[in-house]
């Protein structure tokens, strides 16, 4: 009987340009190869923390580890939600009004992904706000956009960014114009 020896990665060589940490839930709705310890993404809004919202239709929250910019987008089909993301990302940062060069910069930076477990609580945290904000706004106020859904949970004062620009569009704005 042959032994079969374990492969061991390298995953610090792979080819990345952006992080995708992912919770439990969606990470077993798309199972993905999970990379033990990410590396910081190459693009410059940086780290995304992503989780599913089980509405008809299915829905994924996306959020920016750095600005909490948050993002909307169709979770189908999973499978491909690293690859589809950049494109509903720049839809939401054309809408805030992000220059296209810095639009257009960030989504080239996005031609792969790798896929990590959630690793910053307070961005969980906020992840699960915004999905309780959202599930009210659709529910209750009827907003079925998820673009002008995006938008809105942006003006959602948080308290990470206290320190900071107070708000996720504010801190886009800061972001951009440095």
């Amino acid at each position: 009987m042959r032994k079969t020896q374990a492969l061991k990665y390298d995953w610090t060589s792979l080819p990345m340009n952006y992080v995708l940490h992912c919770t439990k839930k969606l990470l077993e709705r798309i199972k993905p190869v999970v990379v033990p310890q990410p590396n910081a993404s190459d693009t410059q809004l940086g780290n995304w923390y992503a989780t599913a919202l089980f509405w008809k239709p299915q829905v994924a929250l996306l959020v920016n580890e750095g600005t909490l910019l948050p993002v909307l987008m169709p979770l189908a089909p999973a499978s491909s939600l690293a690859q589809r993301f950049p494109y509903y990302l720049a839809q939401v940062l054309a809408a805030h009004g992000v220059p296209e060069s810095f639009i257009a910069h960030e989504v080239s930076r996005m031609a792969s992904a790798q896929y990590g477990k959630t690793a910053n609580r307070s961005v969980v945290g906020v992840m699960n706000q915004f999905a309780y904000i959202a599930e009210h706004e659709r529910t209750y106020v009827g907003s079925a956009d998820l673009i002008g859904l995006s938008l809105k949970l942006s003006e959602t004062p948080c308290s990470p960014l206290y320190e900071g620009a107070g708000s996720p569009q504010r801190e886009l704005r800061r972001l951009v114009t440095l």
